[in-house]
């Protein structure tokens, strides 16, 4: 019974030491409820009211539990939290309360809810007073008053949980929400067990209490002497109403669990889509028989939790099907670059289909050069990762081409902008010549990077960025700036996407400072570093993605000295050509390259003609001993050209066409890097370290 039309409540200023006097005649008693902190106070009436002395109630309504009955304490909590939910101002109820010589008596209370200007309940007032007088005019007012209640408190079972299962996204929600206090515990039962059906198999997921397993169910066959595998095979319900039945019906399952006193039980099927995913059984130890209401409230929770049961699996079987996709999509291994520490992270923060498009990537480049990407494509679905995948590959394409950082943006953009998406992405491009320490970054649209020094001082770089990818190409502005940062020994450049800084009611600023503040307190090791960063984003949760990158430089050995040599050869003029011929033949053999030096000068020779050959202007040859894990001896001959170099089969005289085949034959690797409005073809040969250090 509910009462919406009584005036607001008001208690005196000097309460709850001095009543109101016109409730106190009436005897009524009064509370006050402060939602806040949990407290419930009560008048020295209300006291009486629930047959408490003032030293045996601390403030706490759990302590009321000593009077209210647990049914009735449900349905009370039940009635509060949907007042407190639909935006009610008050509510009333009849309850029953145990008295101190163990009588139960009705008790009415009327409480006034207080909430702030944003609608949250904050505070609740009330009063309570006896109702037995009121409601003891019959039995059978009594009795029908309580079998209303009880119909009532089944349907709020029934609601309440359907409500709480409607948020289950995996199976193990769906077991929470059934163990715990507000899930089908309010019906009383003692035991829960439930199974899913695999493989022609009932496979037990949940049972409780601590203690209540029993050996040999954890898997069972459908065809055994179970009542779980016997709802299964029937996909009908089976209700026990007593031990005897129990034991008679089920002698293999009833040995074992006569120590849980169990009276009756109730098994059902859980059935999603006409065929049977499992079961569930409910045990009782205070009851003997189910009544009509209570098989139909029973039957209709099963149906319920099967139907959240089924869309548990449907999430959790997306969720693995979207991140194996996404996980497809990434680097399956970060390349070990010379020069440098790197570590790499990513956390999703994914439900269901719903995956993010950020990306890391990692690309070694020549002349002991690496490119870092970073990036994040629009929305939260598998599009989004495809469109991720796409973007990653055609970058590492463009950046092994040996485009500048500014070209390889612009060509992905287009590129993006010519697919069949209406997707944009931010991204950040860094190409860091580990040798010297040079960092040149591109960015477009994409948070600016952060650089950690070894002592833990760390700052946010500023880099003067252009449009998103796509975006930039749709409105004719593929112009992005590039920007240097000197990458000092031990220095770590730290790339990451916005999960990672967005913080809920801060802005990019405040974020970037919290996640700055926390690098700079953190471990030296990158790997160590990512650890902690990734630990955070887990702890602050969060509906973003997180992927992160972290480089650190650490300087090799030094070149030896004569380490490079340059020399412009002009077109038409012969003798530069000559000295450039004994400067490589010089610098093969001073540098040690050993049986190799007829190899180097003969590429060398030939890379300079065909730039001489093939090209209107000059060719700068640029002769490099690289040291790390191998010695290498790198050649770069640079022209103003272009047009990218082909391999032809010889003419004729067998002279024509052989330039190319001869580098692809005597060198270990080589390739061709654009270079402002020309290309270079380079060149590198692996020689032998040279003794005495």
């Amino acid at each position: 019974m509910v009462d919406r039309g009584a005036s607001a409540l008001s208690l005196p200023d000097d309460w709850p030491a001095h009543p109101d006097p016109i409730l106190a005649l009436n005897q009524m008693g009064t509370f006050d409820w402060d939602l806040d902190n949990g407290v419930f106070q009560m008048d020295a009436q209300a006291h009486e009211v629930f047959d408490l002395r003032p030293d045996e109630y601390d403030g706490n309504p759990v302590t009321l539990a000593i009077r209210v009955p647990p049914p009735e304490a449900y349905r009370l909590d039940g009635l509060v939290s949907q007042a407190m939910k639909d935006g009610s101002e008050n509510y009333g109820a009849y309850f029953r309360i145990r008295c101190r010589d163990g009588t139960l008596r009705w008790t009415h209370t009327q409480g006034y809810i207080r909430r702030d200007e944003t609608g949250r309940p904050r505070r609740i007032i009330g009063i309570v007073r006896d109702a037995t007088d009121e409601l003891a005019q019959s039995e059978e007012r009594r009795e029908q008053a309580a079998d209303d209640e009880a119909r009532r408190q089944q349907t709020n079972v029934v609601q309440l949980t359907t409500a709480a299962l409607a948020h289950a996204r995996t199976i193990q929600d769906v077991i929470d929400v059934l163990k715990d206090t507000h899930g089908l515990t309010h019906l009383g039962a003692t035991s829960l067990v439930m199974g899913l059906v695999e493989a022609g198999r009932i496979r037990l997921v949940a049972e409780g209490p601590a203690g209540s397993f029993v050996p040999g169910t954890l898997v069972t066959r459908i065809d055994e002497q179970y009542p779980m595998s016997e709802v299964v095979r029937t996909l009908s319900p089976r209700f026990i109403e007593s031990p005897e039945e129990f034991a008679e019906r089920y002698p293999i399952l009833w040995p074992h669990i006569t120590d849980l006193n169990i009276t009756s039980a109730a098994y059902m099927p859980l059935i999603a889509q006409a065929r049977p995913i499992g079961a569930i059984g409910l045990l009782y130890s205070d009851r003997r028989g189910f009544s009509t209401d209570d098989r139909n409230v029973l039957v209709a929770l099963g149906s319920s939790i099967a139907q959240s049961l089924q869309r548990a699996m449907l999430y959790e079987q997306e969720k693995d099907l979207a991140t194996g996709l996404q996980q497809a999509m990434l680097p399956r291994t970060i390349p070990s670059v010379p020069g440098a520490d790197v570590a790499v992270r990513y956390r999703s923060a994914s439900l269901g289909r719903d995956i993010g498009g950020d990306w890391y990537d990692l690309i070694p480049l020549p002349g002991g050069r690496v490119g870092a990407v970073i990036g994040d494509v629009q929305g939260h679905d598998t599009h989004a990762a495809a469109v991720m995948g796409q973007l990653r590959i055609v970058l590492r394409a463009y950046a092994a081409e040996g485009h500048t950082p500014a070209t390889v943006m612009a060509r992905a953009s287009v590129f993006l902008h010519e697919l069949d998406t209406d997707r944009f992405a931010t991204c950040l491009y860094a190409q860091a010549d580990l040798s010297t320490g040079v960092v040149q970054v591109v960015r477009a649209g994409h948070i600016d990077p952060l650089i950690r020094e070894p002592g833990g001082a760390c700052r946010r770089v500023l880099v003067e960025g252009g449009l998103p990818l796509g975006l930039s190409a749709e409105f004719g502005r593929l112009e992005y700036p590039v920007g240097t940062i000197e990458l000092d020994s031990d220095h770590t450049l730290l790339l990451c996407t916005d999960g990672l800084v967005e913080q809920p009611g801060a802005d990019l600023d405040d974020g970037m400072q919290t996640l700055t503040a926390l690098i700079a307190t953190g471990p030296d090791d990158v790997r160590d570093l990512a650890d902690r960063l990734i630990d955070v984003a887990e702890e602050r949760g969060g509906d973003d993605d997180v992927a992160l990158l972290l480089l650190r430089r650490r300087v090799l050995d030094a070149p030896r000295a004569g380490g490079r040599l340059q020399q412009h050869v002009a077109p038409g003029d012969p003798e530069a050509l000559t000295a450039a011929r004994h400067m490589i033949r010089a610098a093969v053999r001073a540098w040690g390259a050993g049986d190799r030096a007829d190899e180097v000068e003969l590429v060398a020779d030939e890379l300079i003609t065909n730039a001489l050959m093939h090209t209107e202007g000059s060719a700068v040859v640029t002769l490099r001993v690289l040291t790390g894990s191998e010695r290498r001896l790198r050649v770069e001959v640079e022209d103003s050209s272009s047009a990218l170099p082909r391999r032809r089969e010889a003419g004729a005289s067998g002279v024509s066409g052989r330039g190319l085949l001869l580098v692809d034959l005597l060198t270990d690797v080589w390739g061709v890097e654009a270079r402002g409005g020309g290309k270079a073809v380079w060149c590198e040969f692996l020689v032998p370290e040279r003794s005495g250090g």
